[in-house]
């Protein structure tokens, strides 16, 4: 792993030698975004060479892994100077990323590259960046007298629904170890997040009869069915467009819903037996997302799939969660909220669309806030990148939260 951090680090410093403002965490962020941590790809690598790089300063972390072991979480304490390791804030992020299929980039995105004052690649922006700053910050963490421990929460396959972070939390609960906030990562172009939806995302398949199309009555068609199905969940997403409830606060300020991947049938001549299709929707985290599935799986229970047993016995429609995320819709009166607030000096109340892990740790007890370095629009794009002058802004506000920690700032 030394030479990969040798190699992007000489790539990073010496294109930017010409940038208005050199990261003190470019090294590190380069480090981590030469790793090709696709959610589809293990994460282990990565979540090594940090444990690696924390042990070799004296800080021994706890890995939560998946049933394959390939992939893992990190959860690593820098205790208090009276040796406390419980409370405490944690600083979290998501090393996985999104992937690179079809996307037109004019670099090789698990190379980063610095040009002009962007640092460019895969992650840059969603969410190594975040988490390379805080990386950085370890030693003056550890050279603080720290009043309250700070600890790191890295996690696997947030991308694809917040896999890695319930057994990550789930691990902690079980080790008695309650943090009193945390701060995660995403990039809010270092600006405090304090609500965002929730995310529910289904498979469905819907199983039919094959029959040749000459005799379509002998079989029964799983993607008209299916069609039916996606025309009602559209019909719902219409209704919460129209009537609500409503947040101005959100960019689209009402719960959505959308089918987003279709598969079914086999030949222009054959009656189909299968239909899959995904679906997800984001509510606002005011609303249950529990009764939302419910009207789904209701009409085609009780619509749909008497009319598919009156064609054929072997009728049936399945469906499998296959991601869920809690809302987060943090209280100006939270500790952590204020905290933020204070240290970015922003008192405006932001929510967003896309969701996050902070919901999941808010769901267990520990108050959380979202805030790290990098625009959302640039996440998951080609050509990825964070602005350096984002990524030093990052280290300030780190720098600051730090000494927010330090007995120094909690006079007796």
């Amino acid at each position: 792993m030394s030479q990969v951090a040798e190699s992007t680090q000489t790539t990073a410093s010496s294109a930017s030698s010409s940038a208005a403002s050199s990261p003190a965490s470019l090294p590190w962020v380069t480090r981590l975004v030469s790793m090709d941590t696709v959610s589809r790809n293990p994460n282990l690598g990565l979540i090594e060479t940090v444990r690696d790089a924390l042990r070799e300063r004296g800080i021994e972390a706890t890995l939560t892994h998946d049933a394959s072991g390939k992939w893992a979480n990190l959860f690593a304490t820098i205790p208090a100077d009276d040796g406390e390791t419980n409370g405490g804030i944690v600083l979290s992020g998501h090393t996985d990323v999104v992937p690179v299929d079809g996307q037109q980039w004019d670099s090789d995105p698990f190379k980063p590259e610095v040009r002009g004052d962007r640092l460019y690649g895969r992650g840059t922006c969603d969410m190594k960046g975040f988490i390379g700053a805080a990386l950085t910050l370890v030693p003056e963490m550890q050279q603080t007298k720290l009043a309250k421990p700070i600890h790191f929460a890295l996690s696997f396959d947030e991308e694809v629904g917040c896999v890695g972070a319930p057994l990550l939390i789930a691990d902690l609960l079980k080790r008695g170890i309650k943090p009193d906030g945390c701060i995660v990562g995403e990039p809010t172009s270092m600006r405090p997040i304090v609500a965002h939806k929730g995310i529910n995302a289904y498979q469905c398949c819907v199983r039919g009869q094959a029959s040749h199309s000459s005799l379509t009555p002998k079989g029964l068609n799983a993607i008209e069915y299916a069609a039916r199905l996606i025309c009602y969940i559209r019909d719902m997403a219409d209704q919460f467009r129209a009537e609500g409830p409503f947040d101005e606060l959100y960019d689209v300020p009402f719960t959505t819903a959308q089918t987003s991947t279709i598969k079914g049938g086999n030949a222009i001549n054959t009656v189909p037996a299968e239909c899959h299709f995904e679906f997800e929707f984001r509510n606002l985290p005011t609303l249950d997302p529990d009764p939302i599935f419910a009207r789904i799986d209701q009409y085609a229970r009780d619509t749909l799939l008497p009319k598919m047993l009156a064609e054929h016995p072997s009728a049936a429609i399945e469906f499998r969660k296959i991601a869920a995320a809690p809302g987060l819709d943090s209280t100006e009166q939270a500790a952590i909220t204020q905290l933020v607030r204070a240290l970015t000096a922003d008192q405006d109340r932001r929510k967003v669309a896309y969701g996050t892990e902070a919901g999941l740790f808010s769901l267990a007890g520990i108050p959380s806030i979202v805030c790290g370095p990098g625009d959302i629009q640039q996440a998951h794009r080609a050509n990825e990148f964070v602005a350096l002058d984002q990524l030093v802004a990052c280290e300030r506000f780190l720098h600051k939260f730090v000494h927010s920690m330090s007995v120094d700032a909690h006079p007796h």
